[in-house]
């Protein structure tokens, strides 16, 4: 029964999301929500944005079909209408980081009034005894500072098409795994109806994308993704570890904390957008728009693994499998890199080439009109 009823989430909130999103396209165009190419952005075409509305319209009424609307939920779903009027006003009107960021504080606060708060954490027994950590008075403001920094974290990503929201969608179907297991049946439908909502988006967000999610979709996706693992990791600390949240959420998390720390560096306002996130490095490598957002996939998914394997198996395994990765990534990227050389090397040769035949039949037919 649980099952039918997860399936039955899933599909209400996927079905809603593709069908309406080609309406939501229709209304972002008739209010001015219209992402302009600048120097940062990658596409060369004005491209209507404030599609997250249509995850949104997916995934709750899903959630209002199916879940079980306790305090938590309630607080959570009273956040995300918050968040979602922030994105459209953002989408629309361009709201300054400080009035996003104050918003996002009260966010939070909503939420960890109606219970959604970490209490406690798992950790390595060499590091606290018992291997429980109980935050204590310090459960509120680092329950903030999670809701907010994975918000932020999200939004950050958001800069090729496609990209934010399936690597959301990866990070849902392994909390959604990590659910079941876990025996958490109403994580299990929270995950169920996001992972809905961003699949029935995907289509149309894929490159070349007819509509992005703009900061309506971002935000609300790193919002949710931030208090269903508040729901369904941090309060089952007997037998979750405190490392599968930040592996799940590993590559916003470590392009967030990576921004900060250049920004920081180059003495430029931490929440100034730039052009230096991973993505952009990638392209900037040769990379084309479709290989970049493939390889984060893949880097999400393999991080996302071994989220599972930290819980089913432990964290040693888990790192033998990342380390093993990461060395088969590497050697995959030099011969990549090899070949490209190569590769430029015969395009340079063949072009000098064809120059220089060029010249020599345009000498000989200088010779034939003498």
């Amino acid at each position: 029964m649980d099952i039918v009823k997860l399936i039955l989430c899933f599909s209400v909130a996927f079905g809603v999301s593709l069908a309406s999103t080609p309406f939501v396209k229709v209304l972002a165009q008739k209010i001015g929500a219209i992402d302009v190419p600048d120097a940062r952005r990658v596409h060369d075409h004005p491209i209507p944005r404030m599609g997250g509305l249509a995850i949104f319209y997916g995934f709750l009424i899903s959630i209002v079909c199916f879940a079980r609307i306790d305090q938590g939920l309630r607080g959570i779903i009273i956040g995300s209408l918050i968040i979602v009027a922030l994105g459209i006003v953002d989408d629309v009107k361009q709201l300054g980081a400080k009035i996003k960021f104050i918003t996002q504080i009260v966010v939070a606060c909503i939420v960890v009034g109606h219970g959604v708060v970490i209490n406690y954490i798992s950790m390595p027994e060499f590091l606290v005894e018992g291997g429980i950590l109980n935050l204590g008075y310090l459960s509120i403001p680092i329950t903030i500072l999670w809701i907010v920094g994975v918000t932020n974290a999200v939004n950050l990503i958001d800069g090729l098409d496609g990209l934010a929201v399936g690597v959301s969608s990866i990070a849902t179907f392994s909390l959604f795994f990590i659910a079941i297991l876990a025996g958490e049946m109403q994580v299990a439908l929270l995950t169920a109806a996001l992972a809905g909502g961003c699949l029935g988006f995907l289509p149309y967000n894929f490159n070349p994308a007819k509509i992005f999610m703009g900061d309506t979709g971002s935000t609300f996706l790193g919002f949710m993704l931030s208090v269903i693992c508040i729901q369904g990791l941090f309060k089952g600390y007997v037998i979750i570890s405190f490392i599968i949240p930040f592996l799940i959420l590993g590559l916003p998390i470590f392009d967030t904390g990576f921004a900060i720390v250049r920004r920081i560096w180059n003495k430029k306002p931490i929440m100034a957008p730039d052009r230096g996130h991973l993505h952009h490095k990638l392209m900037d490598m040769g990379f084309s728009q479709k290989q970049t957002v493939a390889i984060l996939y893949i880097i999400t998914s393999i991080l996302a693994l071994s989220a599972v394997v930290v819980l089913e198996v432990g964290a040693y395994t888990a790192a033998v499998l990342i380390i093993t990765t990461l060395l088969f990534s590497a050697f995959a990227y030099k011969v990549y890199s090899v070949n490209r050389k190569a590769r430029l090397r015969a395009e340079r040769v063949a072009a000098a080439k064809a120059k220089m035949e060029a010249a020599k039949e345009k000498i000989l037919n200088g010779e034939d009109e003498e």
